[in-house]
C-alpha cells in the first residue's frame, strides 16, 4: 500500500520518533508499505516519521535497477561507529524542490532489527552510509536542511512559503533524493 509522504514543515518531522517495542506482523507490513511508497516516490530511503508515524523504522534500497532483493528494513537503528568525512548532494522526499551539499561521516557501522526481529549489523560507506545517516536523522527529528548553513536554510523556507502562498507546484529536486 502506498502511504502519503509528509512534507516540511509537518510537525511530526521535527519530533524524535518512539522506539519500536516489539517487532510484529504489523511492523513487517509497515516496512513493506514504506518500501513500496519509497519506490513509487521515487527515492532511495524513507523513515516512518515521513509517513506520519512516530516509530524508529527506516527502509532503504540503492538498487533501482533491481528493487527488492537488496532492500534494507530496520527498526531502532543506531549508528555505533562513524569515521571520515564526505560531502554529498542530498535531497529528501519530505523537503521538496531543494538539494544541498551536506557533510556526513564517510563510513558508518549501524545496528538495528529486521522485520523478523533479528539483529542486523551493517558496515557502510559512500552513498549507503550517507543514506543511513539521513534516515536516522529523520528518527531524531532532524532534516538534512538542519545540516546546511542558516542562510541556505532560510532561502529554502522563504521559497517554500512563496510557493504555498502562490499555489505554484514545487519542481522536482535534482541530486540524490533520500
Amino acid at each position: 500500500m502506498i502511504l502519503d509522504i509528509l512534507k516540511f514543515p509537518a510537525p511530526v518531522l521535527r519530533v524524535p520518533a518512539r522506539p519500536v517495542e516489539a517487532i510484529t506482523g504489523e511492523t513487517a507490513e509497515l516496512m513493506q508499505n514504506m518500501l513500496e511508497t519509497m519506490y513509487a516516490a521515487p527515492g532511495i530511503g524513507l523513515a516512518a516519521p515521513q509517513v506520519g508515524l512516530s516509530r524508529r523504522i527506516i527502509v532503504l534500497d540503492l538498487d533501482h535497477e533491481n528493487p527488492g532483493p537488496n532492500a534494507i528494513k530496520l527498526a531502532n537503528p543506531v549508528v555505533r561507529e562513524a569515521e571520515g568525512e564526505v560531502v554529498y548532494e542530498e535531497g529528501c522526499l519530505s523537503v521538496v524542490d531543494f538539494t544541498a551539499e551536506v557533510t556526513r561521516a564517510e563510513r558508518v557501522a549501524v545496528s538495528g532489527y529486521d522485520e523478523n526481529g533479528e539483529e542486523v549489523d551493517i558496515e557502510a560507506d559512500g552513498l549507503l552510509a550517507v543514506a543511513l545517516q539521513h534516515e536516522i536523522d529523520h528518527l531524531d527529528g532532524k532534516l538534512f536542511i538542519d545540516r546546511i548553513s542558516r542562510l541556505k536554510r532560510e532561502i529554502y523556507v522563504r521559497k517554500l512559503k512563496k510557493s504555498i502562498r502562490t499555489g505554484k507546484e514545487p519542481q522536482e529536486s535534482r541530486g540524490v533524493v533520500i
